[in-house]
Order: C-alpha cells, then structure tokens, then sequence
C-alpha cells in the first residue's frame, strides 16, 4: 500500500517524526541542500503539510505549492502562516488547540508568583552564597491582587480559573466584550494597565496584535506593576520594555516568549527583575504527546473525510 506523500517543514520531537513517518511518505524540507530551489522543482507534489507555530509555512513557500489542500499545525499559534493567502486557495488549517491551555496557564499562574515573591531572583541570591551575608530584600504578596488579562481567550480563562484560588480580582481586554462574561471588561488598555497589579498576556500574535504592549502601558502597570506574557514576543514592543525596567517604571516581567526567538536581548539577561523561560508554556511531557496525537488525527480525519478536526 503506498503511503500518502506529506511535506513536513521543519522537525518536531523525534517521537513525532517516527510516527509520522509510519503512516506517510515524509519529505522533510529541512533536510533539502536548497529548500527554496527543491519546493520550486518538486511542491506540486504535495497535497499535505506538516508544519508548527515555530516554522509556519511563508507565502514564498506557499507558492511553490500548487496542489497543496491542507496544513496541520503543532501548537496555537497562527502567525507564521499567510492566513489570506490560505484562505483565497481554499487551503484549511488546523491547530492543536484546548490540550494546552492548561499547562500553557500552570506556568502563567508560575510566572506571576515567582516575579512577585523574585523567586529565581533569590534562588540566584542564595547560590551565589550572598545569605551569610545579610537577608535577601521583601518581595511581594499574590493573594488579593489585581489581574489583567489581555486576550481572554481559553487560556486566559484557565488563568482566571487558578488566579480564582489567590482570591484575585479580574479585569480584561479584548477587541470587543465577550457575552455572558463574569469578568469585567476594560475597552481601554492602558485603563487596565493602570488598575492592574499583574497584567497577563494570552492574545494571539499576528499583526493585529503586533507592539499592543508599548511604552505607555508599561508606563501605565507602573513601577509595582508586573507584566507576564504567555502568548507572543511581537505582543510587546521589546527596546520599550527593556528601557521601562531599566528606569524603574516597571516592577517587574515575566516572559515565555521574544521577539526574535530563541535570540534573548542581553538586556534582558542582565536585570535581575526579570525571569526568562525558553519558550516552554507547552513544555510537558504529557501535553506535547497531546498535541502531536491531534496533529496526526488531523492529518487522518482530512484524508478519510476531507475535513480537519481543529481548524483553525
């Protein structure tokens, strides 16, 4: 029985290749001396793509695939892919959303409390041998806070849910006021900044959303404010962040996620009110297997039934 043909655009685990591989006929476009020049001689090929939220798939590549019906997507993330593009080509997309909400929010829920009690600034603090030396400064409570979130979407509700056990009051922001909400809605970003203790990001990236983060809401969170950002490094306006948490404008960030990964800013590096994480919100053994599960049940459901069953 031959294989379905699948062009896979860059590499996930090893797991996932192994059993990709059992079920297709993989090309593996990071493999090609010249992947440009091989897609331009051999993309009508393929009718399949595997590809995540790290390597997208660009409209230049787009184009050197003619025959191409479908894209199934390792992760939530949209933003590497020409949606226009796709969809005046009538190619679906899927993504694998829900399986990672929780995790993705566990480290959200993680991020505000180890920024606000400076839990890895102490770590550092007691391995440097700096506690024989005097007691390390006060940090600052969680219970009772105020929380912001910014693209109250369903891994913002999953933080909404564990903020729910710190008794935290809860603010949002969206394009538009969700229906039958309990949260209250701020229209205006930087009124929300301005009230929030934590201001925690879970929007989408993309264009829509590209610097929504600048210098006047980080001015606005303030110099006891913290920012968290789960979702995307083109979110906030990077030079903007790192000039407020060098003049105290800021308290304090914690990130997940860059500009320009996995290139961090050696500013960034070098301030102690700042905990940096390699991009891991999804960064568990059992939610990756979940996720690479629902990649190839995609995969399957489109070519038993001709339909995706998490597009995007």
């Amino acid at each position: 029985m031959v294989k379905p043909q699948v062009l896979q655009i860059g590499p996930l685990s090893e797991r996932f290749n192994r059993a990709l591989a059992d079920h297709y006929e993989v090309t593996a476009l990071w493999r090609q001396a010249e992947p440009l020049a091989f897609l331009r001689e051999q993309g009508e090929q393929f009718e399949l793509l595997v590809s995540s939220a790290r390597f997208g798939c660009s409209a230049e590549q787009l184009q050197c695939l003619p025959n191409l019906r479908a894209i199934c997507s390792f992760g939530v993330g949209y933003d590497p892919y020409p949606l226009e593009l796709l969809r005046d080509r009538g190619i679906v997309i899927s993504t694998t959303p829900d399986v990672l909400n929780d995790c993705v929010a566990d480290l959200a829920m993680g991020l505000i409390i180890d920024t606000a009690r400076r839990m890895s600034e102490s770590d550092r603090f007691v391995r440097a041998g700096n506690w024989v030396d005097g007691a390390f400064p006060l940090a600052r409570k969680v219970s009772g806070k105020r929380l912001g979130i910014v693209g109250l979407g369903r891994i913002g509700e999953a933080v909404v849910q564990r903020a729910s056990g710190f008794a935290m009051a809860v603010r949002y922001h969206n394009r538009k006021p969700l229906a039958d909400c309990p949260h209250a809605y701020e229209a205006n970003l930087i009124e929300l900044a301005r009230w929030a203790d934590f201001l925690v990001l879970t929007c989408p990236g993309g264009a829509s959303t590209q610097h929504l983060i600048g210098r006047e809401v980080l001015e606005a969170l303030g110099p006891d404010g913290i920012l968290i950002n789960v979702a995307r490094g083109s979110v906030v306006d990077e030079p903007a962040l790192i000039a407020a948490l060098r003049s105290g404008a800021l308290g304090a960030v914690g990130l997940d996620v860059y500009a320009a990964e996995p290139q961090v800013p050696l500013a960034l590096r070098e301030l102690d009110n700042v905990v940096l994480l390699p991009h891991i919100g999804s960064g568990s053994e059992e939610t990756r297997l979940q996720m690479e599960e629902l990649v190839l049940a995609n995969l399957q459901a489109f070519l038993e039934h001709g339909e995706l069953l998490t597009p995007l």
